[in-house]
């Protein structure tokens, strides 16, 4: 049965379901088919609709947008103005998050623990059509990153794990295509 709970100016409508101890709150909107359920949170101006799930200890927040048939599950975390839509999976402990386009399953790949850090490190599809690293309190374009691994860590261990994980990106994150248009948000 669970606690789940919607408050604030938080609206669950249409054949959305919340349950088991889920929460939904601030601004968030579900509608639609839309699912949230185990202990995920959906809050602040996040809108998640048609056949999206969130559900594990995901959490949706910020402006971000999950809908389609997109899952997000696990650890995942999915903020800022990021859209994850179409059949897009992101789960694990994956941060996808400022102007991130995800809309695949090819978008995202999460790899850990690496590094400095003992950490996991996420590569994903941005608007731009490039690709985005998020890898501890770094955020950037991946030729950014590579930057940054080398004024960091020079050429050890660490360095040529990170490169590695960036070569494997590159060969995994699919950036051909054009996106299919976003599935309409009205209520």
């Amino acid at each position: 049965m669970g606690h789940a709970k919607v408050w604030g100016n938080a609206k669950v409508c249409g054949d959305a379901k919340v349950w088991g101890n889920a929460k939904v709150w601030g601004n968030a909107k579900v509608w639609g088919n839309a699912k949230v359920c185990g202990d995920a949170e959906v809050w602040g101006n996040a809108k998640v609709w048609g056949n999206a799930k969130v559900w594990g200890n995901a959490k949706v927040w910020g402006n971000a947008k999950v809908c389609g048939d997109a899952e997000v599950w696990g650890n995942a975390e999915v903020w800022g103005n990021a859209k994850v839509w179409g059949n897009a999976k992101v789960c694990g402990d994956a941060e996808v998050w400022g102007n991130a386009e995800v809309f695949s399953a090819s978008h995202v790949l999460v790899i850990g623990a690496i590094g400095s850090r003992n950490d996991f490190t996420t590569f994903y599809r941005d608007k731009d059509n490039e690709i985005t690293v998020k890898c501890g309190c770094f955020l950037g374009k991946i030729d950014k990153f590579l930057q940054k691994v080398t004024e960091t860590h020079g050429d050890s261990k660490y360095a040529l794990v990170y490169r590695a994980a960036v070569e494997v990106a590159k060969l995994q994150i699919d950036l051909s295509g054009e996106a299919p248009k976003e599935e309409d948000g009205a209520e």
